[in-house]
């Protein structure tokens, strides 16, 4: 299994990169498929669109999410081409998270012309964003 700080590291960078060569001002489906083709290059096993089924707490199906990215089963990254990130994308990711009960995700925004990346850790006990990061500063 792939260490997670390893795997948002080179996330973080492919995704810089690009940032970098096509700039802001795509359609996310762009940079989300530029991602994907960049990092299965890389070796990594990435699903896109990968459905995410949200249950009641009686274990009723309520609806389905649609998260951007699955990269190697245990990161959901999920992709925006805003102006800027806003409170409901954290919230977005965050409910991917439970409803996946995956630990670990990334939010990225490539329509602002700063890159911007956050990373979110779900617990069922206190959800959290670990850390915003704009430019290429590490996680």
């Amino acid at each position: 299994m792939l260490d997670i700080k390893v795997l948002c590291d080179q996330i973080r960078e492919t995704s810089f990169q690009i940032h970098c060569y096509l700039g802001h001002g795509h359609l996310e489906k762009v940079y989300e498929n530029a991602l994907t083709h960049r990092l299965r290059k890389a070796g990594l096993r990435v699903d896109q669109q990968q459905p995410i089924k949200v249950y009641d707490e009686d274990g009723t199906l309520i609806g389905d999410y649609l998260a951007d990215l699955v990269v190697e089963n245990i990161l959901v990254v999920e992709l925006k081409a805003a102006r800027n990130l806003a409170p409901n994308h954290d919230a977005q990711v965050l409910g991917y998270l439970k409803a996946s009960r995956k630990e670990h995700g990334l939010l990225i925004n490539f329509g602002s012309p700063r890159f911007e990346i956050r990373k979110f850790i779900w617990n069922e006990n206190q959800p959290q964003r670990t850390q915003r990061t704009q430019g290429n500063d590490p996680l």
